[in-house]
């Protein structure tokens, strides 16, 4: 694959996206990831860490190319989003977030999608889509209610500002906050030891704990926002 590559670690297998500058989501890195979420629901990894590359996990959808795709291609984005939520969301195995620079808009809702986020005192972290003009994808919306407390979604969702890393910490985005440098070692100690846990009651307490997802064929946003 282009944009995401996958190594193992032991039984850990780290997940990196890498579309530079900032790994921003197109169709074809959203295609890549639903071919990476397959690869590992075959695979039955132990654990897995989610990172991005040089500073940015990601900056949510590529807005520049938006504006430039017809109705089938923005439907097959809006539906490529919610798809690549609800897998990662819904992962049965233990996935922990190597937060490793800024995450915004939709990449911060792909942090969200971890069972453990590990970000780093660098950064900028936000929902920024109102302050754009664009609406959220149901599936973004129930990771965001599940994760975080309802001042904090209201905050950040509502709000649509960017702040540093001490405040996400704040406000339930991360579990853990460390150097930079020290996010991926930290993530994989984390997923070396989720990975021990049992896999079966693993995946039973989490679908329980987050539920079932909105369906993202039927989301608003495919009428609002074409």
């Amino acid at each position: 694959m282009k944009h995401v590559r996958v190594e193992q670690r032991g039984d850990v297998a780290l997940v990196r996206i890498d579309r530079p500058p900032a790994n921003a989501l197109d169709l074809s890195l959203l295609d890549e990831g639903h071919g990476v979420l397959a690869d590992l629901g075959a695979a039955e990894p132990g654990a897995v860490v989610l990172t991005g590359r040089d500073g940015f996990f990601s900056a949510g959808v590529d807005l520049k190319l938006v504006p430039t795709l017809d109705a089938a291609a923005q439907r097959a984005m809006v539906g490529g989003i919610n798809r690549l939520f609800a897998g990662w969301y819904g992962f049965p195995r233990p996935v922990v977030c190597a937060v490793n620079g800024h995450a915004i808009a939709g990449g911060l809702i792909l942090a969200l999608c971890g069972d453990h986020r590990v970000g780093a005192r660098a950064g900028r972290y936000g929902l920024t889509e109102l302050a754009v003009g664009v609406p959220y994808p149901v599936v973004a919306l129930a990771v965001v209610r599940g994760e975080l407390t309802a001042p904090a979604a209201r905050r950040l969702a509502l709000g649509a500002e960017l702040v540093g890393p001490e405040e996400a910490f704040a406000l339930g985005v991360f579990d853990e906050l460390v150097a930079p440098e020290d996010v991926l070692p930290r993530a994989l100690e984390a997923a070396e030891r989720l990975a021990k846990l049992p896999s079966g009651p693993y995946a039973a307490a989490k679908a329980q704990l987050r539920g079932a997802l909105p369906d993202a064929g039927a989301d608003p946003l495919l009428e609002r926002w074409l």
